[in-house]
């Protein structure tokens, strides 16, 4: 199988509000973008339903929609996308090489792709249960009564009552969040104690909205298109005990994992993977290669954020260019 061979100025790994924000940008500055699609184009919020915190739409927006806007407007300023699987990479000398398959279980490079700037907005993804229920709508009910993010979606459940799982500080941050909306938080954890700091775990402990079920697991989440959550099977690792347990909400807190795997040990990251950034700049260790998004931004992990960093790390690349373009 031949190869075919592309050559920009601008390359933009990832197509979520991050890496398509990024090429409206690079696109508006007449450096003709090209953006390679994941293996979730969109990113996140095309699994997202109602989208209510995103600046310009009053009334809401659905998350697919909303990133086919962002796609039509980086296709309006001249980007180019294209969907392929990236599962090498050659950072060591400009122009980048990035190497592309037709699928992730393909073993022929079908394109090579050269980069005199790499934007890298791979994001990140939330880490689930696999359980049945908690797979993406249609086949489950993630993104209709299931949610990674209460920051999100938290307001959706007002006067509700939600389960979250998980025992770190995420999880306590998200349960304290939740009672602002819900009108009970069910803290689930499979141990007999919580692993996140003492500070965090006192207020949860002390709130009155928050009941914890410890020695706990969640097996299986229940509901129809139709009403959302419904409940969930839940069993007790000490007692084997199964029980259904009534909740409108199920939020998973148990971590995320910055898709930055391609470039361990070439780009610096964190003891988890989120790449390191300089300064105010989303200028990476390696010259010419910028990051940006939730594959760079472990705090706030929000579409508005992201969509922030991604015009950063275009303009960042575009006067890269223009300091070391003959």
């Amino acid at each position: 199988m031949s190869e075919k061979t592309i050559h920009r100025k601008v390359v933009i790994l990832g197509s979520g509000p991050a890496g398509l924000t990024a090429a409206v940008y690079a696109g508006r500055a007449q450096l003709e973008p090209l953006v390679i699609d994941g293996p979730q184009p969109g990113g996140q919020l095309t699994i997202t339903t109602d989208v209510e915190n995103y600046p310009g739409f009053s009334k809401g927006i659905m998350g697919p929609i909303l990133m086919d806007e962002f796609r039509e407007q980086a296709l309006r300023f001249g980007t180019e996308i294209i969907n392929t699987w990236i599962d090498r990479v050659d950072l060591s000398a400009r122009p980048f090489t990035l190497y592309g398959k037709d699928s992730e279980d393909s073993t022929d490079v079908t394109t090579v792709i050269k980069a005199e700037t790499l934007i890298i907005s791979t994001g990140a993804s939330a880490k689930w249960l696999g359980i049945p229920g908690e797979e993406p709508v249609p086949e489950g009910l993630g993104g209709n009564g299931v949610s990674a993010c209460a920051t999100c979606d938290g307001f959706f459940f007002r006067g509700k009552p939600v389960v979250i799982v998980g025992g770190g500080d995420t999880a306590m941050e998200e349960a304290l969040f939740l009672t602002r909306f819900a009108s009970k938080v069910t803290l689930v954890h499979r141990r007999h104690e919580f692993r996140a700091s003492k500070i965090m775990q006192d207020r949860v402990l002390a709130h009155e909205k928050i009941e914890i079920l410890w020695n706990t697991e969640v097996k299986e989440i229940s509901g129809s298109k139709e009403t959302g959550v419904e409940s969930v099977t839940l069993f007790n690792n000490q007692t084997n005990e199964t029980t259904v347990f009534p909740t409108q909400g199920v939020f998973i807190a148990i971590g995320h994992q910055p898709n930055t795997s391609l470039f361990k040990g070439v780009l610096d990251m964190d003891e988890v993977g989120y790449l390191i950034t300089e300064g105010k700049t989303m200028k990476t260790n390696i010259e010419g290669v910028f990051a940006c998004g939730d594959a760079q931004d472990s705090y706030y992990r929000q579409a508005v954020t992201a969509a922030g960093t991604g015009c950063m790390a275009a303009i960042d690349a575009e006067r890269f260019l223009a300091e070391n373009e003959a």
